[in-house]
């Protein structure tokens, strides 16, 4: 369709800002996400104390369930003037002490002066305790601990700050919810014994439906249309913006920059309805729908999914306005390519016949530890039954033998028959490729010589 290359960049600008920025939209996990939103805004308005593991493998939305219940919830006078929202990430703080000076410097409390910290961590922490401690249910503002990469404070010396955290959010002080974000399902294993007894064992798992695939390709249309103007009015008409002295804790990235439609919207009516028809029409199309089941096969979370989305839209230009058919083929080509074959594929033709061999060798003995000396014997029966292969140097055999463990696609033993006082062409290795990877390599190597290729299908010389 003719376009102006204006609308191509903006549609493109806006489609990668809400794949990269758009944290407050959460899809799926209603359960699961009332139960979190349920939990926070009791701390905030009943001024209870609660302690929760919210689980799941990484891209599964755990990070994003939050932020969504955040941008919910800050709006309300009743949550953001009664709450203090504590962010801390294990990546970042290493250890119990930066952890401390952090919270204190987020708490604003009184030892924490221009967001520095002064004092000893003893201090700092018995500081904290009886601010925490010395205040009620009813007048106290409630304290809300956000605590990404959980499984690493389980590793800080004593897991001091897990201890005083559950410790007080156990007792009836001053109300603290402590949400603990992680990818380590058996985390609660790594708690302290004394740890553990404090935590209240509610724990909140996000696994991605696997039969779900109906809403992957729903998911793929809705991240990749345009709004229309009725939907615009609509959104703004309920659009709560969060305001400003709930957001002054800088170190509460989660809800800054979060994406707004409104910002971006310079489209007009007839390209969003060309744009929104066409993808409703790639959505429908049995190719993309077979190239999108291998994909979710694959990996049925959302986070990747959206990267996936990202690189299909970085290709638009002037010479490709839309999305086609073709582009998501090859990006499903790329996705599923293994860059073993690809490896393999750029070998020598030597090298190659060496993998060949030690396959055979691998089906026949089934997956038994090889030397140089067996695959070369094996080589040399092919080589002399073949009319296209030279003779080939016993040196320049071995060097071929010890590229391929330079690059790990064969690997030596370790123990009997493997140590480093065995003569290297004795050395026993294993095979770090699959069957089927040098298969499809030899496929893949257009100027291989025929009785190679048939070889490689073949053990029988």
């Amino acid at each position: 369709m003719p376009v102006l290359q204006s609308e191509v960049d903006t549609t493109r600008k806006f489609i990668k800002a809400r794949l990269l920025k758009d944290r407050a939209s959460f899809h799926g996990y209603e359960t699961e996400r009332q139960h979190i939103r349920d939990l926070l805004q009791r701390t905030a308005e009943l001024g209870e104390s609660n302690s929760v593991l919210l689980l799941g493998p990484r891209g599964c939305g755990k990070t994003t369930l939050i932020t969504s219940v955040l941008a919910e919830l800050l709006p309300q006078q009743t949550f953001h003037r009664n709450t203090l929202i504590v962010y801390l990430n294990g990546l970042i703080h290493t250890d119990d002490r930066q952890a401390l000076k952090s919270a204190t410097a987020q708490m604003n409390l009184e030892n924490a002066v221009d967001g520095k910290v002064f004092g000893s961590f003893a201090e700092n922490l018995a500081f904290l305790l009886e601010c925490l401690k010395a205040g009620d249910r009813k007048k106290s503002k409630s304290v809300i601990f956000l605590l990404e990469e959980f499984d690493l404070f389980c590793s800080h010396h004593n897991q001091t700050l897990l201890y005083n955290l559950f410790d007080v959010a156990q007792s009836a002080q001053a109300p603290i919810c402590v949400v603990g974000i992680t990818a380590r399902l058996d985390v609660i294993e790594l708690l302290e014994k004394r740890v553990k007894s404090r935590f209240s064992h509610r724990q909140i798992f996000l696994f991605p439906p696997e039969d779900d695939f109906d809403g992957r390709v729903q998911l793929f249309a809705d991240l990749l249309k345009l709004p229309t103007e009725q939907q615009l009015r609509r959104m703004d008409a309920t659009y709560t913006p969060i305001p400003k002295e709930a957001l002054h804790n800088d170190e509460l990235v989660l809800v800054r920059n979060l994406f707004n439609p409104m910002h971006f919207y310079r489209f007009s009516p007839k390209w969003v309805t060309e744009w929104n028809r066409h993808i409703d029409a790639l959505a429908k199309n049995q190719t993309v729908k077979t190239v999108l089941k291998n994909i979710y096969d694959y990996d049925a979370l959302e986070g990747p999914f959206r990267m996936l989305l990202l690189e299909l839209v970085n290709g638009l230009d002037e010479d490709r306005s839309v999305i086609t058919v073709e582009s998501i083929q090859e990006l499903g080509r790329s996705y599923e390519a293994d860059d073993k074959v690809a490896l393999v594929a750029g070998l020598s033709v030597l090298e190659v016949c060496l993998l060949i061999a030690m396959k055979h060798h691998s089906e026949i003995y089934d997956r038994d530890p090889f030397n140089f000396e067996m695959i070369l014997t094996r080589y040399g029966k092919f080589a002399n039954s073949s009319s296209t292969m030279q003779n080939i140097e016993r040196s320049v055999a071995l060097k071929a033998f010890e590229h391929l463990k330079n690059l790990e696609l064969i690997v030596p033993m370790t123990g009997v028959g493997g140590g480093s006082k065995v003569l290297k062409e004795y050395q026993l290795h294993r095979l770090l490729l699959t069957y089927g990877q040098i298969s499809q390599a030899v496929l893949k190597m257009q100027f291989l010589p025929t009785e190679i290729k048939q070889w490689a299908q073949s053990s029988l010389i």
